[in-house]
């Protein structure tokens, strides 16, 4: 008998995806569910990192048709400067239509008050939940990931919302083998986390090698600061520095955007994107945990808000 010697080739090994294509594919999954499955979805845009990567899985989702949803985002009037510009840069270059949410428009209406330390991030909950109500929206891509903070790991994908935009925990749904209910009654909608399982590090390295443009903020640049509570914020009319906070020029970057009242700075000379994937890679402190001041406000200040409406 002749037996034939079984001669291995590559072809033979089963095909695994790396990890940021399995993320990739896992988030652009979500997007097409959504799509199928929703009257009138919108994806909330800052024109921070992780909305960034967001709008860049929905253009990959449907390339080369394009994107069936429109942006919302929700402007508390304390954005950085170089946030804003990439935002309405990046709208006009896709060709997208974005709601823009004014947190200066509810206080000059009387709607809204000011609060005594000056930061706004707390005061967005109404203008999106009445966006969301007026609007009609069904559901709301937003880019929470579980890793940011503890509040967010308790979230679903699917995470529904009642007729007042309000979480309940007891009300998230199973989702095994990736399979989503969006179900929901007349009134409420549908939160949607298609980078839930992402990290910080992972969306880093999924920029780098997509080369996508982010905010030059994101990397390390002079800029005079003052510290405030251990974090350095940015001076501005919202009200900082006060009496006894020196302002000073330092090299810092951002890990996180918000509003400029409660997000801090770090010191960093991470001016590539090498140089911040190296540095995120040996942080022991969560984005949020190092840079937001909102989140420190309590120690369930996230999960309060979310219960509210916030994301």
């Amino acid at each position: 008998m002749t037996t034939v010697a079984h001669v291995h080739d590559e072809t033979d090994a089963p095909y695994a995806l790396s990890h940021l294509d399995a993320l990739e594919s896992e988030a652009v999954h979500i997007f097409r569910e959504v799509a199928g499955e929703f009257e009138k979805p919108v994806i909330l845009f800052s024109g921070g990192k992780d909305s960034i990567v967001m709008l860049h899985l929905a253009l990959k989702a449907f390339a080369p048709a394009p994107v069936p949803f429109t942006l919302l985002h929700v402007d508390t009037g304390h954005n950085f400067p170089e946030v804003l510009e990439y935002r309405d840069r990046t709208v006009a270059e896709h060709g997208l239509r974005l709601h823009v949410a004014s947190v200066q428009e509810y206080i000059d209406a009387g709607k809204l008050r000011e609060r005594p330390d000056g930061t706004r991030n707390p005061l967005q909950t109404v203008p999106l939940t009445e966006a969301i109500q007026s609007l009609r929206f069904d559901a709301v891509f937003g880019g929470g990931r579980r890793d940011e903070e503890k509040a967010r790991a308790k979230e679903r994908v699917f995470s529904l919302r009642d007729e007042f935009s309000q979480w309940d925990p007891r009300r998230q749904r199973p989702e095994l083998w990736q399979l989503y209910n969006g179900r929901h009654a007349p009134g409420e909608h549908v939160r949607v986390f298609p980078l839930s399982n992402w990290t910080e590090l992972d969306v880093w390295q999924y920029i780098a090698r997509e080369g996508i443009e982010l905010p030059e903020i994101y990397f390390a640049h002079e800029r005079e600061v003052f510290l405030r509570n251990g974090m350095w914020l940015t001076a501005g009319e919202w009200g900082g520095p006060k009496e006894g906070e020196t302002p000073e020029t330092r090299l810092i970057r951002y890990r996180t955007v918000g509003d400029m009242s409660c997000t801090g700075a770090v010191d960093s000379d991470a001016a590539t994107l090498d140089a911040v994937i190296a540095e995120i890679a040996v942080s022991r402190l969560t984005e949020r945990g190092a840079t937001r001041a909102d989140d420190k406000m309590s120690e369930a200040a996230m999960e309060d808000r979310k219960r509210e409406g916030y994301f």
